[in-house]
């Protein structure tokens, strides 16, 4: 065939763009068990990082089997859904579903201090994109242990603050209900945060991603309620 003729030129492009995408595909499918286990193991050292617990690829399964002493899902009832496998829940699809369809995870740790920690998972959207993380409870299912919290795309040195340790310590020792009993959450508040139990600082110039994280935090913990409900001391 004669390599300049514009049939050998249209054969030629077809072939190397079948071979390339042949060989494209046989990556991702190689690279899938590896990108799966890199998800599982970054989930893992988040829920620890609520904890306060740090960790390492080489030992966060080892940590995570030590502290977490059970996990399950349970209905926006409080009822525990045997059938379904917590760690595998994704929130950002549950909240699609309606109210009676969702699971919602819960984590329960023993660590090195005194008493249960309840570890909930939490998803929002910040200012240009999603936000997530984790809140612990001490065993009373009222005072804040400590949180994690992650964003995809926030401006860094604004929003991107989230996930800083200085910004999520002081959820530490935070209530989320008030004296009467009653579900007030944590609220992220511009001034006035200093000696009020239910409400931290926010980001300097991050409102809408402060916004978001306040939404994210009263939203998805007032899913549990009925299981909080149910269990505190």
């Amino acid at each position: 065939m004669d390599r300049n003729s514009n049939k050998y030129t249209f054969i030629y492009a077809i072939v190397m763009v079948v071979v390339v995408a042949t060989v494209l595909t046989l990556i991702a499918v190689t690279l899938q068990p590896r990108q799966k286990k890199n998800v599982e193991l970054e989930k893992k050292k988040n829920i620890l990082s609520a904890l306060n617990i740090e960790s390492t690829t080489d030992d966060v399964e080892q940590k995570y089997d030590k502290y977490i002493v059970e996990n399950y899902a349970i209905s926006t009832k409080g009822e525990k859904l045997e059938d379904i496998d917590a760690f595998n829940v994704i929130l950002k699809k549950e909240l699609k579903k309606s109210e009676n369809e969702q699971a919602w995870p819960v984590y329960v740790a023993n660590t090195d201090n005194d008493g249960l920690k309840y570890i909930f998972p939490l998803y929002g959207v910040g200012l240009w994109g999603p936000i997530w993380g984790y809140i612990a409870l001490n065993e009373d299912l009222n005072t804040v242990y400590g949180v994690n919290f992650d964003h995809k795309s926030e401006t860094p040195g604004l929003g991107a603050e989230i996930n800083t340790k200085e910004f999520q310590s002081q959820f530490v020792e935070k209530q989320i209900f008030n004296d009467n009993h009653e579900f007030v959450s944590i609220s992220v508040i511009k001034t006035g945060a200093e000696g009020n139990k239910h409400a931290v600082d926010a980001i300097s110039g991050g409102t809408i991603t402060s916004n978001g994280l306040d939404d994210m935090i009263g939203n998805c913990l007032s899913a549990y309620l009925s299981y909080i409900e149910k269990n505190k001391k």
